[in-house]
C-alpha cells in the first residue's frame, strides 16, 4: 500500500462509509470526528512526522495501546470514554481490512484488543424535593430564566437525552389535545412522548404567537440552538442555585443525563411497568430499564421488609487459635 494512503483512508472512511453507506447522526460522526484528530496528534508526536505524511503501519496495535492508556492517564478519561474510542479505531480499521485486504493481518491485531472493564455504579437520579427545587431556581423574570425552566421542565417530564433536548424544533410541538412532543432519538428511531397540561401550557406560553416551525424550541441568545455545552452550564448553574434550597442537590453531580435518570426513577416510583419506561426513554432494549430498578432502594427496602429474619440464636464469638487467625486475615 502507498504511504500517502492513510489521509485517503480516513478521508474516504468518514465520507463513503459513515456519511453515505451507514448514514451515521452527526454526533457519531463528531465522536468519530474528535477520536481520529486525538490519534493523528499523537502518532504524529510518536513517529515524528505529519499527520499527512502518516501511513497505515505507523498506527499499529502497540500505538494504538499506549494512544488509548495516553487517554487515560494525559487527558482523564474514564474507562467508558476509553472504549469508545477503541470502537471508532476498530470501525476504522475493519474498513481498510475491507478496502485492501494486504492490511488484514495488521487490522486484526488492532480488532482484537479488548475492551476495557470498568465499575458499573448506580445511577444518580433526583428526587421529588430536588426537582421542585431546580424547576424553581431560574429566573423567570428574565426571557433566558422563562427559556431555562421550560427546557428543564420538559427534560424532567419527558426524559429527553441532551441531543434530542437541543434538537428540537418547534414543528416537534404538538398542542391541544393529545399535546405531544416528537423527537429523532438514538438509532434514528422517532419518539413520541406526551406532555402533561401544565407543560404543554408553560410551552404554549414559551412559543406564543412564533409558529416558525424550523426554529430551535431553545435557543441561545442568538437564535441558534443551543450547545451541549451549553445545556451542562446552565443545568450545572441552576443546580448551585437550588443548593441554597436544598442542600442535598449540591452533593450530586448533576447532568442533563441525571434528568434523563430522575424521569425514569419518578416513573418507577409510581408504579409504571418496566416495559413502558424503556418505551418512554426509547430504549432498544428492556433489559437497560433494569439499572434503575438496581438503583431504587424503596424496592429493595419494601423486599426487605416482607422477610423476617431467622430465628436463629446470635450464638457467642469466640477467637480462633492465632495461626488460623492470621491464615484467614490474608
Amino acid at each position: 500500500m502507498n504511504v500517502v494512503t492513510l489521509p485517503a483512508l480516513i478521508q474516504r472512511f468518514f465520507t463513503d462509509r459513515l456519511c453515505t453507506q451507514l448514514e451515521a447522526s452527526r454526533h457519531t460522526i463528531a465522536g468519530y470526528r474528535d477520536t481520529f484528530r486525538l490519534l493523528l496528534r499523537y502518532a504524529s508526536a510518536r513517529r515524528k512526522k505529519p499527520p499527512v505524511n502518516l501511513t497505515v503501519e505507523d498506527i499499529d496495535a502497540d500505538l494504538v495501546a499506549d494512544f488509548l492508556v495516553h487517554t487515560e492517564t494525559a487527558r482523564g478519561n474514564s474507562a467508558r470514554s476509553r472504549n469508545t474510542r477503541l470502537a471508532a479505531i476498530r470501525s476504522f480499521f475493519r474498513f481498510v481490512a475491507m478496502t485492501d485486504p494486504t492490511w488484514l493481518l495488521h487490522c486484526q491485531r488492532i480488532l482484537a484488543m479488548p475492551n476495557k472493564r470498568y465499575v458499573k455504579r448506580a445511577v444518580t437520579f433526583l428526587d421529588a424535593e430536588e426537582m421542585a427545587a431546580l424547576l424553581a431556581a431560574p429566573d423567570r423574570t428574565t426571557w433566558v430564566g422563562r427559556r431555562d425552566h421550560a427546557l428543564l421542565l420538559l427534560a424532567v417530564q419527558t426524559g429527553l437525552r441532551a441531543s434530542e433536548l437541543v434538537g428540537l424544533t418547534r414543528g416537534d410541538v404538538v398542542l391541544g389535545t393529545g399535546a405531544h412532543i416528537r423527537c429523532l432519538g438514538k438509532g434514528r428511531k422517532e419518539r413520541v412522548t406526551p406532555l402533561r397540561r401544565e407543560t404543554a401550557k408553560l410551552l404554549t406560553t414559551w412559543i406564543g404567537a412564533d409558529n416558525d416551525a424550523s426554529k430551535p424550541l431553545f435557543p441561545s441568545i442568538r437564535g441558534e440552538r443551543l450547545s451541549r455545552d451549553a445545556l451542562e452550564h446552565l443545568v450545572r448553574k441552576h443546580c448551585l442555585t437550588a443548593a441554597h434550597a436544598c442542600p442535598s442537590i449540591g452533593a450530586k453531580r448533576v447532568t442533563p443525563h441525571t434528568l434523563r435518570h430522575s424521569t425514569a426513577m419518578d416513573l418507577l416510583h409510581h408504579g409504571v411497568d418496566q416495559a413502558v419506561i424503556a418505551l418512554w426513554l426509547g430504549h432498544e432494549n428492556v433489559e437497560t430499564t433494569q439499572i434503575y430498578i438496581h438503583a431504587d432502594m424503596r424496592i429493595k427496602e419494601q423486599a426487605l421488609a416482607r422477610v423476617s429474619a431467622p430465628a436463629t440464636p446470635p450464638g457467642r464469638y469466640r477467637p480462633d487459635d492465632q495461626l488460623l487467625a492470621f491464615l484467614e486475615g490474608l
